[in-house]
């Protein structure tokens, strides 16, 4: 038990690393440590709390623990991707931290159990002791750039709400082997990416056409494709324009790549929104960050909808309401069109689907594609998924 109490006390020394100690399984596993003189339901008590959450997760303490650490914003990996000189002093109470974190994670179940000298069944959490958390967290720092830190280490989705950046934890996981037709449309974004992430000159892009042809799931898709060279996305709500400065500022000295996403965008009236969103892209709220990109997604090519009395009034007014109204979407440097597919294209999805759902030819295929789309009120990629998720449906009903 004296060498499990110096662990504690070493747990209790953290300091670059000190905010895994409030990680609510740390402090469970911390807690178990404690010898409490004899008493052995004690004892039993809290390896099963141990237990109970650390199986919320993770059976393998090794694994959650390096999670942690490779989850962790400390001041040594904001300097290391802020390319800042890291002091000796640092770099040895770092390498210190990790062998004592590793220390902890390789605690076997087993090695706890001694201490309780009771036959009851516990359960067993698994380890690895082949993690060398040194060596480990080095290779991270030198890839940095690719792999990000903090929450952005193990999610590739975010929201920004309540002036705050959360990952998305169950994303939409669409790739672009997934999508079919628009091959044109989407090698214009996806090469616009590509530049992007190598730090060449790439063009906020601006989305747009009818509704259900692949805007929103066209973008998913290529920051899941780039998520491995350090492609992160961050839906942003049109409510929440007036505070990109704010999270530009966030995120201006990340080492990751950022898309800035907002879907479906549009503005019934002049506001505050609209000259938020001309002053972002225009580079004006700030510097332009090389880090962050705009992608957004409109039903419309004009974003400001326009009324019926805009249409009134002098030439005059009339040229500069239309101006205001198309000067917008001007100011996207890259402006993609998704139209309607004719039947061709719509049949060539739905057969592109049938393959990806495992199904086989169905007589009159096409035919009931058209029927179906007709119902729907037009043919889309949404409208085939639809469909053909209805015929997937309705064969595992009725196998």
């Amino acid at each position: 038990m004296l060498a499990l109490e110096q662990l504690k006390l070493k747990a209790k020394a953290l300091s670059i690393f000190r905010k895994i100690l409030d990680d609510q399984v740390i402090k469970a596993f911390l807690e178990m440590l404690d010898e409490n003189g004899n008493i052995t339901a004690v004892k039993i008590d809290k390896y099963a709390h141990f237990i109970y959450l650390l199986f919320q997760s993770n059976e393998n303490f090794t694994e959650y623990v390096w999670q942690l650490v490779i989850s962790d914003e400390n001041i040594y990996i904001r300097k290391c991707s802020n390319k800042e000189v890291v002091s000796p002093m640092l770099q040895q109470s770092v390498k210190h931290e990790l062998k004592t974190l590793q220390e902890i994670a390789q605690i076997t179940s087993q090695d706890i159990k001694k201490e309780i000298e009771h036959d009851i069944f516990l359960p067993d959490w698994s380890t690895k002791s082949e993690y060398d958390f040194v060596k480990m967290y080095e290779e991270r720092i030198n890839s940095i750039d690719v792999l990000g830190y903090g929450i952005y280490a193990n999610h590739t989705v975010f929201t920004y709400n309540n002036d705050k950046i959360a990952p998305v934890k169950y994303p939409d996981g669409i790739r672009l082997s997934n999508l079919t037709g628009y091959e044109r449309e989407r090698k214009r974004i996806v090469d616009n990416t590509i530049a992007f992430l190598e730090g060449k000159p790439a063009a906020n892009a601006l989305l747009y056409g009818d509704a259900g042809t692949g805007k929103s799931s066209t973008v998913k898709a290529v920051v899941n494709e780039f998520s491995n060279r350090g492609l992160r996305l961050v839906e942003v709500r049109k409510a929440d324009l007036l505070k990109i400065p704010d999270l530009i500022e966030q995120l201006a000295g990340n080492p990751l790549k950022f898309v800035l996403f907002i879907d479906d965008l549009s503005f019934s009236k002049h506001n505050e929104e609209i000259g938020a969103l001309k002053a972002l892209l225009e580079g004006t709220v700030s510097a332009r960050t090389s880090n962050i990109i705009i992608y957004a997604t409109s039903n419309r090519r004009h974003l400001i909808n326009e009324r019926f009395e805009d249409r009134q009034g002098t030439d005059i007014h009339i040229n500069e309401t239309i101006q205001e109204q198309t000067s917008l979407s001007d100011r996207f440097g890259l402006s993609i069109l998704f139209s309607k597919p004719d039947k061709d294209e719509y049949l060539k999805i739905v057969h592109h689907l049938m393959k990806e759902y495992n199904i086989r030819d169905i007589e009159n295929i096409d035919l009931l594609a058209e029927r179906y789309a007709l119902e729907r009120g037009g043919r889309s990629g949404r409208t085939a998924r639809q469909f053909i998720e209805s015929l997937k449906s309705f064969n595992t009903n009725n196998a």
